[in-house]
């Protein structure tokens, strides 16, 4: 099955083919950054705007790249939410645009079960059913959640953020550190050699338990980072000299608190589940201190980890594709590219 995916969810515009829910063919990602770095995030209207622009060159790019022909496709596979509206209809638009004139089905793919595809892309990972039933720590710039997957298709979510995601945390803490766009890598780079013990930050629901949320999830297996950000704004105020003479410890004591956070939740669902695998999807995987935690993590339980390669960790389209052909190949639906949600559920409430 060769599947043409496309992604355009948020401020990237990506395009790849696919064979068989595993094999990349190609991977075109046309990325935003620079267009929204002067404004330290997302901007809706530009980011739009430049999908408009370069989706035409990077579809046509991954068909290339892959060596194949439009008429080889068996379908298209392209993200209808969640994201901004206004992006996704960029993408969904072109995509059923390329589908009438191809005569190719086009199917609409939830934007974190393609994530969660994504760390199958990897040649060395097992099959889903050998990694099931698996626990997935997602965590980008607009999604922080723990998911159960016991097979494609199959999910539970076990807890997620109540307010800012983890990736969304990490920019704003580099906004008030000065340390520019997008934050995680920033943050990253500025922590290297310095204190993770310099400031304890809160951790946020640290103590919480034995309380559900308004949609039924444990709290103890909850994320809360607005506090983090308020407690840096504090303490900027309250130590002005600290954000020159401690710039390494700063970025690192605040890393070490988002880090932390994701990292014992992550144990208190795999004690909770006992999963065979513990896995982490999204942007912020790629960070080296959560990979660190995680695989000591994943040692103490006993459970393989399962990591999504470094190249498709933030939004691509590879992802997308995947989740489509995994899908297919268990014998599951793929639902038609109708309309944009911009609030898809990956689980649809009871």
């Amino acid at each position: 099955m060769l599947l043409l995916g496309i992604e355009s969810s948020c401020d990237e515009t990506a395009a790849a083919v696919v064979r068989d829910g595993r094999e990349v063919l190609s991977s075109v990602v046309h990325s935003q950054i620079a267009s929204h770095r002067p404004y330290g995030g997302v901007v809706p209207e530009i980011a739009s705007r430049e999908h408009v622009g370069a989706f035409p060159v990077v579809a046509a790019g991954a068909v290339e790249r892959a060596g194949v022909s439009w008429a080889d496709l068996d379908a298209i596979a392209v993200t209808h939410g969640p994201g901004l509206v206004s992006s996704l209809l960029i993408g969904l638009s072109g995509a059923r645009a390329l589908g009438q004139v191809l005569g190719k089905p086009v199917w609409g793919v939830n934007h974190i079960e393609a994530h969660l595809a994504g760390m199958f892309l990897d040649p060395a990972a097992p099959d889903p059913a050998d990694a099931c039933p698996l626990l997935a720590l997602m965590v980008s710039g607009g999604h922080s959640c723990l998911v159960e997957m016991d097979r494609v298709g199959g999910y539970r979510m076990l807890g997620q953020t109540l307010d800012d995601a983890a990736g969304e945390c990490l920019d704003k803490g580099a906004n008030l550190l000065g340390l520019g766009y997008p934050g995680g890598p920033a943050i990253e780079r500025a922590a290297q050699g310095g204190d993770p013990a310099f400031v304890h930050f809160p951790r946020g629901l640290e103590h919480a338990k034995n309380r559900t949320t308004g949609n039924g999830l444990a709290i103890e297996m909850c994320l809360s980072f607005s506090g983090l950000k308020t407690s840096l704004l504090y303490h900027l105020k309250n130590h002005p000299d600290d954000r020159e003479r401690h710039p390494a410890d700063l970025a690192a004591s605040y890393q070490e608190a988002v880090m932390d956070s994701l990292a014992t939740r992550a144990e208190r669902a795999l004690s909770a589940t006992g999963a065979r695998t513990l896995a982490c999807v999204g942007g912020v995987a790629k960070n080296a201190v959560l990979r660190g935690k995680l695989e000591t993590l994943a040692r103490r339980h006993a459970a393989a980890l399962l990591l999504t390669p470094l190249a498709y960790c933030t939004d691509n389209a590879a992802m997308v594709a995947a989740a489509a052909g995994l899908r297919a190949l268990a014998g599951l639906d793929n639902p038609p590219a109708v309309e944009a949600d911009p609030s898809l559920p990956l689980v649809e409430e009871e």
